[in-house]
């Protein structure tokens, strides 16, 4: 028995990977998300016992998995996105080793990613950017030492920033000094999603046009001079005489 940490991808039932879709398909448990795994991810399923763990403590959670193992159960645990991403995942393997139960990790498609396919963009230029920071706002959770945002704003990579939007006039304020008041902004609520939504603009203006909005939750914010750019280097992956 295994329990599979299944990424579902964003939103868009069809950017889940084949393996995950699999999984979700041939497995006899599952246990999902419901807050941020749409339904829709489900369909096909032959499971006798399909949970949705957004009510669940930890403790209840472990309980359904190690109930699971008894019976010689695999458990398909569906999250959304990638699952070593913000996935909350890790509390849940230390019970699973704890317990002797195996486990494997399936990755997804991650948010990150869904915005940028959404803005049309890549997030790595040639001369702009070459680094892609992930990371979060840290409002429960604190930060790591050097963590912080204007730390790492300091590189002026392109940064995606998780967990972050209800905060968005404080994050402009420690990006500002980094980036500039002209850098590109783009929050993303829900990408990939049917009601996906989004709002672009600068360092400058972002925060009033998120607040003009209902967004407040369930967004990413990408920060980067890659977004939108023109007039920059080709690659040499392409380049005549490569070979």
């Amino acid at each position: 028995m295994t329990v599979f940490f299944i990424g579902a991808g964003p939103g868009d039932p069809e950017l889940i990977t084949v393996k995950g879709q699999r999984l979700v398909r041939t497995c006899p448990v599952i246990l999902y998300a419901g807050s941020l795994v749409p339904t829709a991810v489900l369909e096909g399923y032959r499971a006798h016992q399909v949970v949705d763990t957004a009510p669940l403590t930890l403790d209840e959670i472990v309980a359904l998995l190690e109930n699971a193992h008894r019976a010689g159960h695999d458990v398909a645990r569906v999250h959304s996105g990638d699952p070593s991403l913000y996935g909350a995942i890790g509390e849940q393997i230390r019970r699973l080793r704890e317990l002797g139960i195996p486990y494997e990790i399936v990755p997804g498609v991650t948010a990150t990613a869904a915005c940028a396919a959404t803005l049309g963009n890549e997030l790595t230029l040639p001369g702009i950017s070459q680094t892609l920071i992930l990371t979060r706002f840290a409002t429960k959770t604190s930060m790591p030492e050097g963590e912080a945002l204007g730390d790492l704003a300091r590189h002026r990579a392109t940064m995606a920033i998780h967990l972050g939007v209800r905060h968005i006039a404080r994050i402009v304020d420690e990006l500002r000094p980094h980036y500039g008041d002209d850098c590109p902004v783009a929050v993303v609520y829900r990408a990939s999603w049917p009601d996906e939504e989004r709002v672009t603009g600068t360092l400058a203006d972002i925060a009033a046009k998120v607040q003009a909005t209902d967004i407040e939750r369930t967004a990413l914010i990408l920060v980067g001079r890659v977004l939108g750019a023109e007039g920059f280097a080709d690659s040499t992956l392409y380049g005549v005489g490569k070979r």
